[in-house]
């Protein structure tokens, strides 16, 4: 099958799935218990991440109880790897993706909390929001890059989403991301930078071959009393320290 036949084809597919989950948020969720829920949140995402074409590896476990997830960013997928290894996680995500055709309402739909990061009072919305999910006992998760990077190098940590963690005394687990492909370590398939499209970025994705992403979750750290921009530098050199060795390994 030529690059372009797997692609469309898989395109396809990825349309197929994404309005069965549309049918399954709008029809079955309303009616579900939570964690029956968050079973078929973790299924569609493998089955996503499946019909790109991706594997995906997951190592570490993820926390039970009360959890703020951190990770790098590098692709709109990076939502579905976690959610294939953490499915009760609640996601922050920019305002615009809700905007996005049919992807905005699926993922409005799993939970996620919309921040517009242009307006500094809607992030301190957005940290009370988060400290109540917390609060609750649920899993929260957030990109503290704020925006997608290349893969080996991260781009700076943006504490205030932090606070939430600080101010309710939880655990923060950092988790890595690292999508690769043969002759890759870190796959330029799998990357959402610069003027790329959503569009475009779906026909990298689908066009590669031997694509995987990995899903590191590593030990919790504790937050109570914490120095939020410290945290999140001691935080960045922990996710960009295992990325430099698994990349190595």
């Amino acid at each position: 099958m030529t690059r372009a036949a797997l692609a469309s084809w898989r395109a396809l597919r990825v349309l197929l799935h994404v309005l069965q989950g549309l049918l399954l948020v709008g029809l079955l969720f309303p009616r579900l218990p939570e964690a029956r829920r968050h079973a078929h949140i973790g299924h569609w995402s493998r089955g996503l991440l499946r019909v790109l074409g991706l594997t995906v590896q997951v190592s570490g476990q993820a926390r039970p109880g009360a959890t703020l997830l951190i990770a790098n960013h590098v692709s709109w997928l990076d939502i579905a790897a976690l959610h294939a290894a953490v499915p009760q996680a609640r996601f922050v995500s920019k305002a615009d993706v809700r905007h996005w055709p049919l992807v905005g309402w699926l993922v409005a739909g799993a939970g996620t909390l919309f921040i517009e990061r242009e307006r500094k009072r809607d992030a301190l919305r957005v940290v009370h929001a988060m400290a109540e999910a917390l609060q609750a006992g649920g899993t929260v998760a957030v990109f503290p890059e704020g925006t997608t990077g290349p893969g080996p190098e991260l781009l700076p940590f943006h504490a205030n989403l932090l606070q939430a963690a600080i101010a309710t005394a939880t655990p923060i687990q950092p988790a890595t991301l690292r999508y690769l492909q043969p002759g890759e370590a870190f796959s330029t398939a799998a990357q959402y930078i610069g003027e790329t499209t959503l569009a475009q970025s779906i026909w990298r994705i689908a066009s590669a071959r031997g694509l995987q992403v990995q899903v590191n979750l590593l030990p919790a750290q504790a937050t109570a009393h914490a120095d939020r921009r410290a945290l999140a530098e001691h935080l960045r050199g922990l996710i960009s320290d295992h990325l430099a060795r698994s990349a190595a390994g």
